[in-house]
């Protein structure tokens, strides 16, 4: 692609948004959509899983490359003016891991899920200065086996307890909101 960022250059931009909220950690960056321009949708879109389903439009990644550069420069243009507003999310149901029940799933447009990916882009570097060493989540660099893991040497060490695994059916469709904002607020990992 013509005038295709180089990840270093997005990469650099990341670093100074890191250092900013490391430095200033109680301060609030209110300016940050000016980071989000055509080079930083090109990287976003590079970095956007191309073999996923299309979500309710039916694009695919071949049909939207085909015109690239007039597509993200709508969607820059569309999420300066404040007037994008994200096409509804197809909703597909697969099997859970028993085989017997379903979870729903839902898959956003590809043109969402680049805005997505470039507003990940902006907000990783901020928050992942305030995370501590074990959270896990969604995070780079990290992932479920690690969580297990760590949870696992936690546990061992200590003289007696219970690890209960339980799954809780819509739990996010219920969960008290302003609970569980406090719970993960504690700045403890055991």
């Amino acid at each position: 692609m013509a005038g295709t960022p180089s990840p270093q250059t997005i990469s650099t931009q990341q670093l100074e948004l890191a250092e900013r909220a490391e430095r200033y950690p109680r301060e609030a960056l209110l300016t940050l959509a000016h980071f989000i321009d055509l080079n930083w949708l090109r990287e976003a879109y590079r970095r956007t899983r191309k073999d996923g389903a299309a979500g309710v439009d039916g694009e695919v990644a071949a049909d939207y490359e085909a015109d690239l550069e007039e597509n993200l420069s709508s969607l820059l243009e569309r999420f300066k003016s404040g007037s994008y507003r994200a096409p509804p999310v197809k909703r597909v149901y697969i099997p859970k891991g028993d085989g017997k029940r379903l979870r729903p799933i839902g898959i956003p447009t590809l043109e969402d899920k680049v805005l997505q990916r470039a507003v990940v882009m902006l907000l990783e570097p901020i928050y992942e200065q305030q995370f501590l060493d074990c959270s896990y989540g969604i995070r780079p660099g990290r992932s479920a086996h690690q969580a297990l893991d760590h949870l696992w040497q936690q546990t061992m060490s200590l003289a007696r307890c219970w690890l209960i695994e339980f799954d809780i059916e819509s739990f996010f469709d219920r969960v008290d909101r302003a609970r569980l904002g406090e719970v993960v607020a504690v700045d403890n990992c055991f």
